[in-house]
């Protein structure tokens, strides 16, 4: 699991105390903690411009320099805007247990 700079920027603006504190405990279990690049920045930019949202192309480019072999989401339009891109496979959570299984 892969942690970055992004994930403490949103976690930081989450209101709740009790799912602040919970989501930050995950930090701790990550392998790996990303920090801003260039190289993450231009691959961010050109994921937006396959129509997702410059937060999920934050955290797809972030994963991609973590050399993570997928991104796991709940977002339908993410998976298949993001399907075929190079270096990544973007899947919900079900369709990950079925191809790692």
């Amino acid at each position: 699991m892969a942690w970055s700079y992004v994930l403490d920027y949103e976690n930081q603006a989450n209101p709740f105390d009790e799912r602040r504190e919970a989501i930050a405990r995950w930090r701790a279990a990550a392998s790996v903690d990303v920090a801003e690049t260039a190289e993450i920045l231009r691959d961010a930019s050109t994921i937006t411009r396959r129509g997702v949202r410059a937060s999920d192309a934050l955290h797809i480019a972030c994963a991609i320099a973590a050399r993570c072999a997928f991104f796991l989401t709940t977002e339908d339009n993410v998976v298949k805007k993001m399907r075929g891109f190079p270096g990544i496979t973007v899947v919900d959570p079900t369709q990950f247990v079925i191809e790692v299984e």
